[in-house]
């Protein structure tokens, strides 16, 4: 019989994290192997989940970031959830176990929609015709639902992401991980724990707030471990990133715009962005951003336009693109990357009287580029606002929840760069050390889980 595998994706751990403060995952690494794993580039959520799934990089598997330009839509669209975009298959596809197909449970881990694992939960909110948002997840088979929301209630939405994301989110995915575990009897368990990000993007990667962060997600890792091990699973716990200090965003959209390559088209929501008639534009995502070039005759004069812009440290065009792994038809024409004390900025408006109506609220989906000041109150009567939109809405009157600060300076962490030291980049738990070679990357993770799952 194999032995059942859980695998915790706990969100900017590095293995720098680990020492006696956090006796769950000190145990674990004791047991097993700790390492550090060689990120796929950019080192993002949803890139590196990918890697680590199908042991190929971004330019086989396709996910060449959060988000990127659909040309046959020309939109740009981040947070996509069906696994049919990766272009790769799963390391469980043609796996059996015991003779039948491994059974997988999928629980918070990207890509967690119309996907091949036979049990699945993910973050789903509703959006109701009327405008309003109300948290919710999906789940599958739908009595999975019904059981993980009879047991620990609604799904806390606005603290997985936004400005009151916290450990709500990762303690309510903890919990709700032993009711799925417990119905579903996987072989394969995935689980995600996001809350360690948000203040080191908030705050920085060090500081007074990292001890409890640290203590939290400790708090979070062994109600899973526990349950895990209980029921005889073997635990394995992984990251995608680490992250590094910031103290400026690059606004790279702006720049494009100011070159004349990026156009815009105007309506009562403000100035929006046209990929479709723009000659040159950029997806952000975090610290790469990829730029579509719509005619190849400009790509060589941005690009030298783009190496004079302060805070951009490397950009790679066309074939170039294979030293990241992002060689790949949905990357940019030209991929960039930021110095590492800062950001890429999606902005494109040059005035502020022109930006977009969601420019101050969580959009995750209108946005061209991954916003991390999301996570913060605007310091200039952002709780003011939010308060106000609540009261609207509790009368049902129409609101708009704009609580988010425009200030590049207030985000003190980003990733998506390779890290500066290996330990301050993702980590590998392994609990077999003989499995682990001396320098692991994300692609290696798929083949050490297959290794487990078929050993006694």
């Amino acid at each position: 019989m194999s032995t059942p595998l859980v695998v915790i994706c706990a969100v900017g751990l590095t293995p720098e994290h680990i020492g006696p403060h956090v006796p769950t995952l000190q145990t674990l690494a004791d047991k097993g192997r700790m390492e550090p794993l060689a990120p796929s580039l950019p080192a993002v959520t949803t890139t590196g989940q990918s890697s680590m799934l199908t042991g190929v990089s971004p330019q086989e598997h396709g996910i060449v970031g959060n988000g990127w330009y659909f040309h046959d839509l020309a939109e740009v669209w981040l947070w996509r959830q069906s696994e049919a975009l990766v272009q790769a298959p799963m390391l469980w596809d043609n796996l059996s176990l015991n003779g039948k197909p491994a059974k997988v449970l999928k629980h918070f881990w990207w890509y967690a929609m119309n996907t091949s694992a036979q049990a699945t939960v993910t973050p789903r909110p509703v959006y109701h015709h009327d405008g309003r948002k109300s948290p919710d997840c999906y789940a599958y088979p739908p009595e999975l639902k019904a059981a993980i929301s009879q047991r620990h209630g609604t799904f806390p939405l606005f603290n997985f992401w936004g400005p009151v994301a916290g450990l709500a989110s990762s303690q309510w995915i903890a919990e709700s991980f032993t009711t799925a575990y417990d119905q579903q009897q996987p072989d394969l368990s995935l689980v995600y724990l996001p809350h360690l990000d948000y203040d080191l993007q908030r705050f920085g990667p060090r500081g007074d707030h990292l001890a409890r962060n640290l203590a939290e997600l400790d708090g979070c890792i062994r109600i899973v471990s526990d349950h895990a091990q209980a029921h005889g699973a073997r635990v394995m716990v992984v990251s995608e990133y680490g992250l590094g200090a910031v103290d400026h965003g690059t606004f790279i959209n702006r720049f494009l715009r100011e070159q004349g390559y990026l156009s815009v088209t105007s309506n009562l929501a403000g100035e929006l962005l046209d990929p479709g008639t723009s000659r040159a534009f950029a997806v952000c995502d975090h610290q790469l951003a990829h730029v579509y070039v719509a005619k190849p005759e400009d790509r060589e004069a941005v690009h030298r336009a783009l190496m004079s812009l302060p805070g951009i440290e490397r950009c790679l065009m066309g074939s170039q693109r294979s030293e990241w792994g992002l060689d790949h038809p949905r990357s940019g024409d030209i991929v960039c990357m930021a110095e590492a004390n800062t950001w890429f900025c999606y902005d494109y408006w040059l005035e502020d009287a022109h930006k977009p109506d969601f420019a101050h609220c969580v959009e995750i989906h209108k946005k061209p580029g991954y916003d991390p000041r999301e996570l913060f109150f605007d310091p200039r009567g952002g709780k003011r606002r939010a308060l106000t939109a609540l009261i609207r809405k509790k009368l049902g009157l129409r609101y708009m929840l704009n609580p988010v600060p425009l200030d590049d300076r207030l985000v003190r962490g980003s990733h998506g760069r390779p890290p500066a030291r290996p330990e301050e980049g993702p980590i590998l738990i392994c609990p077999d050390p003989d499995l682990v070679n001396d320098h692991p990357r994300h692609e290696d993770v798929a083949g050490m889980i297959v290794k487990l799952l078929q050993k006694d």
